[in-house]
């Protein structure tokens, strides 16, 4: 197997990348990211060594059209898993166009690319944002309505619409996932959970939006990238498959386990005015990857949130240059 990865630096795409080489020997990796702030190559340092020619890295931006053409022209390439995507919902508010570009146009020129060099199959990871948000009770399920609220989410939207539309047209095997909120090592330090512990080690405020009572469900991004790997090889195409990790915590609950398990005290906490248009509660029913693959969360995210929060203290040299880069 070729598979290409797009955005394969970032936090579930390096997580990605690993899983794949050391999990299917017989596959090769190409990976494309364009390093934007997010995209770290230390997060791969390793991995061109101990994966030798299993492994092949591309400089580029996935909504250039000459130079996808020009990986695919010599790629050959049996399978895409497109993870390339501005995904900070803070940044879609403040400069919209970056995600348009990145996330709809340039899923539009992979699909364009991959049809026509005949790739057999090609995965585009979402997120549960495009459902918008839930009351009190309930969970997204496949068939639920899209109600982007952020144009992150939109974007995402427009491009999980743009995937189904070229298997419906040109019957392409594409299939679309739908992820609840990820963490784990190797994740820029903005998303809460990082931002957090980073914060928690240096005695700085912990920004908290709003009240806190805002409801995620939270997913190892191992457990993520092991159902997107199933998806890839076994998912039926033109289907969407949500996953999530039957994790659901307000973020206040979240903050205050990152306080208790670093021993620093909850004055750290700092509430700030709530962002526009936040959404109040994610959850995600995955039954359908469940019954149909026989995959399964493994990480429960008391447990899961204690080793991430042991991996960003054993790797300081990772994150604090990180810190405040945009």
């Amino acid at each position: 197997m070729r598979l290409l990865i797009t955005g394969g630096c970032g936090f579930i795409g390096s997580n990605f990348v690993r899983l794949v080489l050391n999990c299917r020997p017989g596959w090769t990796v190409h990976n494309v990211d364009a390093l934007t702030y997010a995209g770290n190559p230390a997060n791969l340092a390793d991995v061109a060594a101990t994966h030798g020619g299993r492994y092949v890295f591309h400089h580029a931006d996935i909504a250039d059209a000459p130079a996808m053409e020009r990986i695919f022209s010599e790629g050959k390439f049996d399978a895409v898993a497109n993870l390339a995507a501005e995904s900070h919902v803070d940044r879609s508010i403040t400069g919209p166009l970056a995600f348009i570009q990145t996330n709809v146009v340039g899923t539009a020129v992979l699909l364009d690319a991959a049809r026509r060099h005949k790739v057999a199959r090609f995965l585009q990871i979402s997120t549960d944002e495009v459902y918008g948000s839930l009351g009190a009770e309930g969970l997204f399920t496949e068939q639920s309505p899209l109600q982007p609220s952020s144009p992150y989410s939109a974007s995402k939207t427009s491009a999980d619409l743009l995937a189904l539309a070229h298997f419906h047209t040109f019957k392409q095997e594409v299939i679309v996932t739908r992820c609840s909120n990820n963490y784990g090592p190797y994740q820029f330090p903005e998303k809460l959970i990082p931002l957090m512990i980073t914060n928690a080690l240096g005695d700085i405020p912990l920004p908290v939006y709003g009240d806190g009572l805002n409801v995620r469900d939270w997913i190892h991004v191992f457990d993520h990238n092991e159902a997107a790997l199933a998806v890839l090889e076994r998912g039926r195409a033109g289907e969407v498959y949500n996953i999530g990790g039957d994790g659901e915590m307000t973020n206040i609950e979240v903050v205050r386990m990152i306080l208790a398990e670093l021993g620093r005290p909850e004055s750290l906490i700092k509430f700030v005015a709530d962002r526009p248009g936040h959404d109040r509660r994610y959850a995600i029913d995955s039954s359908k990857v469940q019954g149909e693959l026989g995959w399964h969360p493994r990480h429960r995210p008391a447990q899961g949130i204690k080793e991430t929060i042991a991996w960003y203290v054993a790797n300081r040299a990772w994150w604090e240059p990180l810190k405040g880069r945009r």
